[in-house]
């Protein structure tokens, strides 16, 4: 299991960022609040990681922040929620939130992530309930502007909407309501996740 990587960042398009890990490109899925929290690319990153084997792929996913890989790894648990979804969920409300909404039974924003119907969310509060006390205290995650490594922002925001798990239409239609003009592509998608969450 590989659990932690160091290295520079060479690229980063959401949900994927690539690292140089001493010579040997690393490319892993990470959740929104991750690239919000890295530094410019060529700068050198500390990532807690999860490597997802299947018999068809090896996948590796990224975290900044241990508490978001350990929530991942306890979504992962819950019967029907897959890594798609797990990182879904992550992108779409931080971590205070969704532990809020599961310890008190908010089934009803739950709903509101791509994804998570009716039966999921119940199942996410019942399964999680009592697995969640670690993260009571983990602060909101704070979202800061990284710059933007594309020619076109709103394109790269509408595509990563799209890897989060939202169809081409409904994530165009999120990202039309926002005010792009001088944004990167991240600053977008943070609105558009953040107006799903309301």
């Amino acid at each position: 299991m590989i659990g932690l990587l160091r290295g520079k960042i060479l690229g980063n398009q959401p949900p994927r960022l690539l690292r140089d890990v001493h010579g040997v490109g690393y490319e892993a899925a990470a959740p929104m609040p991750t690239f919000y929290d890295l530094p410019e690319v060529g700068a050198e990153v500390t990532l807690f990681t999860h490597l997802a084997v299947r018999d068809d792929a090896h996948t590796l996913y990224g975290f900044v922040k241990v508490t978001d890989r350990d929530l991942f790894r306890s979504l992962l648990r819950v019967n029907g929620v897959g890594a798609k979804l797990a990182l879904t969920i992550l992108s779409g409300m931080d971590t205070q939130t969704f532990v809020g909404c599961v310890q008190e039974g908010n089934s009803d924003t739950l709903v509101r992530l791509p994804g998570v119907g009716k039966k999921t969310a119940e199942r996410l509060i019942i399964e999680l309930r009592d697995r969640l006390d670690d993260f009571s205290g983990v602060a909101a995650t704070s979202a800061g502007g990284i710059a933007s490594t594309v020619d076109n922002p709103v394109e790269d925001a509408v595509s990563a909407l799209v890897g989060l798990g939202y169809k081409p239409n409904e994530a165009s239609r999120m990202v039309r309501g926002i005010e792009t003009r001088d944004m990167s592509s991240e600053g977008i998608i943070r609105l558009a996740l953040q107006s799903t969450a309301k």
